[in-house]
């Protein structure tokens, strides 16, 4: 998938994703160990987006679980077509029921949920498992064997092991803490904040009509607000987000009632836009 730490950045870039030394360095080793890359950090920073970049740059197929609360077998590996089956029965009523049950769990009545799919894809395919923090901990015991051994368990039709191997991205947003079992099967990665001078780039990069100048202004308050003690700091999102704003309402600098006016893009929480609005100083930064 790369040759080297430096094709992993630049082949990035050109999808858009400017990628710090150590993701690349790090997506680079996941793909030449074939093993699954866990990337644990804030919402916004990134995660999911590097596995869309890598499919995109691969000319991967991207399949994606995305975990919540109660999130279980049936929605990530298989579930079977009850509706069809009942069908199937019903069309059969003179065979036994050895006949029909044959029939019935075959694989055409075999719906396959998101990690079955990246399994028995034989096409290059990138598996994304989105926020497996909201999920509960039995699912991650799901994982182990897929994860494990890249194959899945189907009772009724045996053992399905990939005969090409996804590159698999797992993200968290540390909503709680993940077993030790699932770490030792990945390569993990904490994403943060980025520096001043990445997340200036990734700016100019997103936003091309801002100025320079104003693009500066941008990273520093956003930085300036992160060093608060606020509910959610804004993310690399917001800040592109925030950057568009200014862009579209045509500001030249920023002065105290443009960011007044627009703290709403970058802070999520009343609280957190009064604290900002009385903290923040623009004339020190």
């Amino acid at each position: 998938m790369f040759t080297s730490v430096d094709d992993v950045s630049a082949r990035l870039a050109e999808t858009g994703y400017l990628a710090s030394p150590a993701v690349a360095t790090t997506a680079f080793l996941a793909a030449r160990l074939g093993k699954p890359l866990l990337l644990e950090g804030p919402a916004g920073v990134g995660k999911t987006e590097l596995a869309k970049a890598v499919a995109q740059v691969a000319g991967a197929r991207l399949v994606r679980l995305q975990c919540y609360e109660g999130v279980d077998e049936s929605r990530a590996l298989y579930e079977w077509n009850h509706a069809k089956q009942l069908l199937r029965i019903s069309a059969g009523r003179g065979e036994s029921w050895d006949e029909a049950r044959t029939d019935i769990f075959s694989e055409e009545f075999l719906l396959p949920r998101p990690l079955l799919t990246a399994i028995r894809g034989e096409e290059p395919t990138v598996l994304l498992i989105d926020e497996i923090d909201k999920a509960d901990v039995e699912m991650e015991g799901l994982l182990l064997e897929v994860l494990s051994d890249f194959q899945v368990t189907v009772p009724e039709l045996g053992t399905v092991t990939a005969t090409r191997r996804p590159f698999v991205v797992l993200t968290s947003n540390a909503g709680r803490e993940l077993s030790e079992a699932l770490r030792r099967r990945c390569l993990f990665l904490h994403i943060g904040f980025p520096e001043e001078e990445l997340e200036r780039r990734i700016v100019t990069l997103k936003v091309p009509g801002l100025g320079a100048a104003l693009t500066e202004s941008v990273v520093r308050v956003v930085g300036a607000l992160r060093s608060m003690d606020l509910r959610k700091v804004p993310s690399v999102a917001e800040t592109v987000d925030w950057a568009h704003t200014l862009l579209a309402l045509g500001a030249d600098t920023l002065d105290e009632t443009v960011v007044r006016d627009t703290l709403g893009v970058l802070l999520k929480h009343q609280d957190d836009v009064l604290k900002a609005a009385a903290k923040l100083d623009l004339d020190a930064l």
